[in-house]
């Protein structure tokens, strides 16, 4: 499979959404900045990086009035503004979703988002579409808990599980029974809408958490609905290092001379890999060792560094799913489970080969729901291709291979894997602190700490690392889209 995404006749112009017409109109056009409960849109990233990519840049403004559905210059999207190449793609597929014609009514959309950020007790995407679905004629009644909403969105909790955790268990079975005849089923443009809301809001919970997006404000009454608790991590000094001036892990000259040879010794394995790839191809027999090696390997990615690289009290909160947040769960103890587990013999994989994105899901969610492939593709291609050519204070450096490292790797650990890839690269390229920091952000992103962000390519800017959380969210997106969408073919034929 070609992952270099060449723009295609998919790729959709930036004129899409000229043609369609919003469902609801937005009074007021004028930007409202966030105040959040600590300095800056990031507890990870020294404000004045972030504002000043801000300031100097009008885009980012122009994009909040066209596409926020809350007409604010939140914090998520102050971060995403970094990449504003990226930010365009990801406010308008977002902006589709949400407000433009489709098969879900507007507080479906909503509270399917908050059933989605659920699942990683994120309380901050919580929150906001709390306020959304209010403002789009939700009824309040439903914001007491699952008991409370029509069986037809209870009979979501199965797949919202699944495509949270564990996707590779999604079944046609489980299409079926969704969509069979009753007075609750789904229309399959209803399923796949709510399967992309899913989806994007689970991803998304792994880039508010890996990019450390603090709250909007404090807990106070919406709409006559008070808001949930900002989670912990996002005000408390969860590892005893989250404050922002703490630069423990570069401080010293060690620190900043041994930081400054990991990163000489990423970019000579990059180039002696380039030779090597120049000199002679792997069989496919050893690249399917490779990844079978890979995939057993990343069990102990975090069940073996986070409990011991990293004090337990970075995760003693996060454990504890809080009652405003567990009304909108069902089954909480469901969680990651890796794929390729212990003792297993003949792990099933999902060859990409069988079922691209390209070449099957992108039509089947195109013909389904009208437009939103189109957007999703050129999102996708957007953060797989995005580079500025730079790492950390080198220029013309070709940064593909990382690139794809990093979406192939978050792949791998979602049982996904290439056959034109060789995950040999993966292990050259992908220090033990960053693959800690990837699972942690993709599988478990509520335990993502300050230090755990800090600990790896500690030469890098923040908007690398934050490109690094994009490609991340995407790979995760897609790496869902791609199980659920499968089931429904399969369902289907």
């Amino acid at each position: 499979m070609n992952l270099t995404f060449p723009l295609t006749s998919k790729s959709m112009s930036y004129s899409v959404l000229a043609h369609c017409y919003p469902i609801m109109e937005k009074q007021d056009k004028r930007i409202r900045a966030s105040q959040p409960l600590t300095r800056g849109p990031s507890a990870f990233i020294p404000e004045k990086e972030v504002v000043q990519a801000n300031t100097v840049d009008e885009r980012t403004n122009f994009l909040v009035e066209e596409y926020s559905t809350s007409g604010r210059l939140d914090n998520i999207t102050q971060v995403m503004s970094l990449h504003t190449q990226y930010l365009e793609s990801f406010l308008r597929s977002q902006f589709y979703m949400l407000r433009m014609d489709g098969p879900l009514p507007l507080p479906y959309r909503h509270y399917i988002a908050i059933m989605a950020a659920a699942r990683h007790q994120c309380s901050y995407l919580i929150n906001m579409h709390v306020d959304e679905f209010l403002k789009t004629g939700g009824m309040a009644e439903w914001l007491n808990g699952l008991e409370y909403i029509p069986q037809r969105l209870k009979n979501l909790n199965e797949i919202n599980k699944l495509l949270a955790h564990r996707p590779w268990l999604i079944t046609k079975e489980h299409i079926q029974k969704l969509v069979k005849t009753g007075e609750n089923n789904w229309s399959l443009p209803e399923l796949v809408h709510a399967v992309v809301l899913l989806a994007h809001y689970h991803a998304l919970a792994s880039f508010v958490f890996g990019s450390g997006i603090n709250p909007e404000r404090g807990p106070e009454i919406s709409n006559g609905f008070r808001l949930i608790s900002v989670n912990n991590f996002c005000v408390c000094d969860l590892a005893n290092d989250n404050n922002i001036e703490n630069a423990s892990l570069t401080g010293s000259n060690f620190g900043i001379v041994d930081s400054l040879s990991e990163l000489e010794a990423l970019m000579e394995r990059m180039k002696r890999l380039q030779e090597e790839r120049e000199d002679e191809e792997a069989s496919q027999e050893e690249m399917t060792t490779r990844f079978e090696t890979e995939k057993k390997e990343s069990l102990f990615v975090v069940s073996g560094d986070t409990f011991h690289s990293f004090p337990h009290s970075d995760f003693a909160d996060d454990m504890i799913v809080t009652s405003d947040v567990s009304r909108y769960i069902e089954d909480p103890g469901f969680g990651y489970e890796d794929f390729a587990r212990r003792g297993e013999e003949h792990l099933p994989t999902f060859r990409a080969q069988d079922y691209t994105w390209e070449n099957h899901g992108f039509s089947l969610v195109n013909r389904l729901y009208s437009d939103i492939g189109h957007l999703l593709d050129e999102k996708f291609r957007m953060v797989y291709n995005l580079t500025y050519n730079t790492m950390a204070s080198h220029e013309d450096v070709d940064t593909a291979m990382l690139r794809r490292a990093l979406f192939n790797y978050v792949h791998c650990m979602f049982g996904i894997r290439y056959d034109d890839y060789d995950y040999g690269e993966v292990n050259q390229l992908l220090e033990r602190s960053l693959k800690v920091y990837i699972k942690t952000v993709t599988c478990y992103p509520e335990r993502t700490t300050k230090r755990m962000y800090d600990s790896y390519w500690r030469q890098f800017k923040h908007s690398e690392k934050v490109h690094v959380n994009l490609l991340l969210m995407e790979a995760r997106m897609q790496a869902e889209l791609l199980y659920a969408l499968r089931a429904i073919t399969r369902h289907l034929t």
